[in-house]
């Protein structure tokens, strides 16, 4: 079903039949390592026989890494519809009282809604990746395109120019790979620079952080006043992170994903040597080139807490600056990560020693010194990769102080929210599609996007129901 603009989809009143449950391996590769006999994988290749990837967007492909229109392989695959159920797992550890960890929450905050309510905002990206705002009184919406350009979205309409197209630069070739993020620093109204994220042309795709200026036009951004201020090598073409955000203290956060392939073969999480399977903190403020490393940092150097595998979206609280990770999982578990306002420096969440809350690759390992998640839950139902969002804070009071985050594959989308010292989640949509994306506006309104279609729906509380007059 699609949404004409202004439509709103009532999703409490929705269901998701088998058949479009097994569309979304379309988009997402599901690896798992179960231990499968030759003629349960010649069943499963013979129903997928002829079926493609279509613009995917695996989080976690661990090396599949396959490109637009290669046949998905049988071995890969855990299909649903009655081909393979096999090493499929659902569980939310903080559902409806979890275990809780961190400080009591600063602000109020509403009880979980039963349900969310989806309105379409626009619609014709290719691949969105990020949804940003500058802070300039704008409210205009930036939208990231995974092959390199920036759209912009103002009072509903598309701009038919891009804001920045840098697609020379960009490598998007891996299905990890591309422009990533995008971050507007708090003095953007004067400074009219921006940062970007994105993986370079550069071997298989290395990192890049880069500074932008805006032209005189203020929906141009001037390509030719890029400085690259970090780079860091990728030794594989998956688990790139991409995030950037401001923190309440004026720095630069930057995820980072472990490097890629599967399990960390290098090590990286646990290493704090190197800057992958990081949260990166510098300080890019004028007096500094290209950036310096703030007091505080635990190591010494830009990394503020590790054990990361790929950071799918982290954000602040625009309320009191709490810290939410989304981190995506190896074969299992996928995982949310929190830090109150004021702490965190050297955080370790575990990676890869752990994948949540479960030691990786086998039972046995010492949890001392390691932060948990606060909410998880295993691959099933669709689920297998994790979008991370914000905690929402604008106009719906029943939405108010809950953070959202969803599963790429299945579409599903939770509400998490701290309920003195347990986390509270549930499950609020289960959407058609892709999420790839959350991303905030200037009055803490949040939206999502829908990786397949290109399109960006606004999030809310159902419209209440109108009873139909008498026939």
């Amino acid at each position: 079903m699609k949404l004409c603009k202004g439509e709103t989809l009532q999703t409490s009143e929705r269901s998701k039949p088998a058949a479009q449950i097994k569309a979304h391996l379309n988009y997402r590769v599901m690896w798992y390592k179960a231990a499968l006999s030759r003629s349960f994988l010649l069943l499963a290749a013979k129903a997928l026989k002829g079926r493609t990837r279509q613009g995917l967007w695996p989080l976690a492909t661990d090396g599949l890494d396959m490109q637009r229109g290669e046949i998905m392989k049988a071995t890969d695959l855990a299909v649903y519809g009655g081909v393979c159920t096999a090493a499929l797992i659902f569980s939310v550890a903080a559902c409806n009282g979890g275990g809780g960890r961190g400080a009591d929450g600063k602000d109020p905050t509403a009880p979980l809604p039963a349900s969310i309510g989806l309105t379409q905002l626009a619609r014709g990206f290719q691949q969105p990746t990020t949804i940003g705002h500058a802070g300039d009184g704008s409210n205009r919406l930036f939208i990231l395109e995974r092959a390199g350009t920036i759209r912009i979205i103002s009072n509903g309409s598309v701009a038919a120019t891009p804001f920045l197209n840098i697609t020379k630069l960009v490598k998007s070739r891996g299905s990890e790979q591309g422009l990533l993020g995008i971050a507007f620093p708090p003095d953007f109204k004067t400074s009219r620079t921006f940062y970007v994220n994105y993986t370079n042309r550069t071997g298989v795709g290395n990192t890049v952080v880069a500074r932008f200026r805006v032209s005189s036009d203020p929906d141009r951004a001037d390509p030719a006043s890029r400085v690259e201020l970090l780079q860091i090598r990728q030794p594989y073409a998956n688990h790139n992170g991409g995030q950037l955000a401001f923190g309440p203290d004026g720095f630069l956060y930057i995820g980072t994903g472990d490097g890629g392939s599967g399990g960390d073969p290098h090590g990286n999480g646990q290493s704090t040597d190197t800057r992958l399977g990081k949260i990166l903190r510098i300080d890019v403020r004028p007096a500094t080139a290209p950036y310096a490393i703030p007091a505080g940092n635990p190591f010494g150097n830009e990394i503020w807490a590790f054990g990361l595998r790929n950071p799918w979206r982290f954000s602040f609280d625009r309320a009191n600056g709490d810290l939410y990770i989304a981190d995506v999982g190896q074969n299992e578990v996928e995982e949310i990560n929190f830090q109150p306002a004021g702490a965190g420096a050297g955080a370790n969440y575990g990676w890869n020693l752990m994948e949540g809350s479960r030691c990786f690759p086998r039972p046995g390992c010492s949890k001392t010194g390691l932060t948990q998640p606060v909410a998880e839950y295993f691959h099933g139902k669709g689920d297998c990769s994790v979008t991370g969002g914000y905690v929402y804070r604008g106009s719906a009071k029943a939405l108010q102080g809950s953070y959202l985050y969803a599963d790429f594959c299945s579409g599903r989308v939770w509400g998490l929210q701290k309920n003195g010292t347990r986390w509270d989640n549930r499950l609020l949509s289960d959407t058609a599609f892709p999420i790839s994306t959350f991303g905030e506006d200037e009055k803490g309104e949040l939206y999502l996007a829908d990786y397949e279609t290109g399109t960006v729906y606004r999030l809310g509380t159902p419209a209440p129901s109108v009873p139909r007059p008498l026939q």
